[in-house]
């Protein structure tokens, strides 16, 4: 599409962030060259066996690497950053474009992938503007985050000024004394911006996101309460907050102990880089700080949002090697659970009472803030930058209709916003703005031991042996048809409305009555006495009934395993087995 027959449209393609909170991928592509902002990861949602990551569908760069010029990352949260090193495996990024802390915590990050050399990582400023290819230019204005150096993008394009909010918050009383560059957003608003693309998290919440600081006198009266261990878990890359227990520590004379891999480098970098200012004397190895009494130790710990192998969870569970729960600690927990997290979060609070810990938590003891603006701090973007276009981003659907109707009330007409989906293509001019096409936008999952991507059939076959077990079936079949031996019947994970030896008994009988009736339909006799036998139907055969008989007695859909083999005892010139893979075959498969 163009512009007066000249002007390419530029093309939005959002691959994750969209009527969901995590994996934030957008993809900017205008004659033939593409740029990425962030490139984010979730996490697994209940049903998710095995999944430790979950990352947008990458096809549409794959299939179009040739064509991208760089990235740039707004700010250092794992939505935002944590996809890159995974992505670097399949695809080259020549360069990425950051904040200094995101930038250092990425490093980390792809050096542990072994992807370091697919890419050059270069540090911006605030107002610092980058060239990506002849057609981008990206401008990094400073905002205000949950996190220290955040940046909203402007981007310089051939069809006019696109704004990205990042994540964002208004903080007029920042931790870090950075503050939100209104300025540099109301000059891009007074020349024109064709298109903001806006943070939409807490469009349903009116008013305005209050300070970091509103935190710490509520902090402070927990910490002056608790008379035994104090033992606080908040969001690793909450840097203020981090910041401000650790002051807080400090003043009550309490020495800190870090639990958690990802709390410790955040720290680390955040020291390095002078966002955190404390004096290596306020931390203690926890062997150390066990060795103090209770009521002068702080430990400070991941595991804020319930995760299975996060330190809190594991120091619940009695399994930390240096560390349980006992009577008379307090536990804060300094953060809110984020969309699907509070079952479980709510199930560690319940276990951390019952072994005699105080908790305090919940969004009315003051002891948590957003690190996304609410209604009033999004019309504030809005009214700053006054774009022709908005285009809702980073939310769920209610989230993003919310702030769609926000814009509308400020003078944005409803035809110029649209609610986008992953993989929608967006076609941008100075005078238009369409949904133009689509590409894959599904998701990649990774699995637990981060060696490969989990795909749909494999966990489709761990949903099944999760919810209705495995029945293995093995047997041996001679050259006549008939079977060599009994077969073997296993079943594992089974609810049984039977008797578990009728059923085997079923199963086996069932398998002779098959091989009785069909095995003509599959065999036959060719030159020299040898048989052509096709393996693949026959096992279809048998693995068809032996489905209906499970379906009709158990009543449930529990996963299949069929090996079939030939007897080994026939000579192996006799016989040749046509349409066959290999001499045994495994299938899995649902039950119908």
């Amino acid at each position: 599409m163009t512009n007066n027959g000249s002007l390419p449209a530029l093309k939005i393609i959002p691959l994750g962030g969209l009527h969901e909170v995590g994996k934030n991928t957008c993809v900017f592509e205008i004659n033939d060259e593409i740029i990425l902002v962030d490139a984010g990861l979730a996490f697994p949602t209940d049903g998710m066996y095995g999944v430790n990551i979950v990352l947008p569908d990458m096809t549409y760069l794959r299939e179009n690497r040739h064509k991208i010029k760089g990235m740039v990352v707004t700010h250092g949260h794992e939505d935002h950053i944590g996809g890159i090193a995974f992505h670097l495996k399949q695809l080259d990024i020549p360069v990425i474009y950051g904040p200094r802390l995101a930038i250092a915590m990425l490093r980390g990050k792809l050096e542990e992938a072994g992807v370091s050399d697919r890419t050059q990582l270069r540090t911006v400023l605030p107002r610092d503007v980058v060239r990506l290819g002849s057609a981008f230019f990206v401008e990094f204005i400073r905002n205000t985050h949950s996190i220290s150096d955040s940046f909203t993008v402007a981007l310089h394009t051939p069809v006019g000024v696109v704004i990205h909010s990042g994540d964002f918050k208004v903080d007029h009383t920042p931790i870090d004394g950075e503050f939100f560059d209104f300025q540099r957003l109301a000059e891009h608003g007074e020349k024109g911006v064709v298109c903001l693309i806006s943070d939409s998290t807490n469009a349903e919440v009116p008013g305005q996101t209050p300070s970091e600081r509103s935190v710490y006198p509520n902090l402070d009266r927990v910490f002056s309460q608790a008379k035994g261990r104090l033992l606080v878990t908040t969001f690793a890359s909450s840097i203020h907050r981090v910041n401000m227990i650790l002051e807080l520590a400090k003043q009550h004379n309490r020495v800190v102990s870090v639990i958690g891999r990802s709390m410790l480098n955040v720290i680390g970098h955040a020291r390095n880089l002078g966002y955190i200012k404390c004096e290596d004397s306020l931390f203690e190895p926890l062997h150390v700080a066990q060795q103090l009494p209770d009521e002068k130790v702080l430990i400070l710990t991941t595991g804020s949002q319930g995760e299975p192998m996060a330190a809190l969870s594991r120091i619940t569970r009695g399994e930390h090697r240096q560390i349980q729960i006992r009577k008379g600690d307090t536990v804060v927990f300094s953060a809110n659970p984020i969309p699907g997290n509070t079952v479980t979060v709510v199930k560690l609070i319940d276990e951390l009472m019952m072994q005699g810990a105080t908790v305090i938590y919940g969004r009315d003891k003051g002891i948590h803030v957003s690190g996304h603006g609410c209604q009033e701090d999004q019309k504030l973007m809005i009214a700053l930058t006054r774009p022709k276009f908005f285009l809702p981003a980073h939310g769920e659907h209610r989230m993003l209709v919310k702030h769609a109707q926000i814009a509308q009330s400020m003078g944005i007409p409803a035809e110029n916003t649209a609610i986008m989906q992953n993989g929608d293509v967006v076609e941008l001019t100075p005078e238009s703005m369409r949904i133009a096409g689509k590409v894959p936008a599904g998701v990649e999952l990774v699995d637990a031991t981060r060696a490969g991507i989990v795909h749909d059939s494999v966990l489709k076959q761990r949903q099944e042996l999760a919810e209705s077990g495995v029945v293995t079936v093995a047997a041996t079949i001679g050259l006549d048809g008939k079977l060599v031996a009994q077969p073997e019947v296993h079943l594992m994970g089974v609810a049984l409305p039977v008797e578990r030896a009728h059923l085997q008994q079923q199963l086996v009988v069932l398998i002779g009555q098959v091989l009785s009736n069909h095995w003509q339909d599959f065999a036959r006799s060719i030159a020299d006495q040898t048989i052509d036998i096709d393996r693949t139907g026959l096992q279809t055969q048998i693995e068809l009934e032996l489905r209906r008989l499970i379906r009709r007695e158990l009543h449930s859909s529990p996963l299949l395993v069929l090996l079939l083999q030939q007897s080994t005892e026939a000579p192996p010139q006799s016989t040749r087995l046509l349409r066959q893979r290999s001499s045994a075959k495994i299938t899995s498969q649902p039950l119908l």
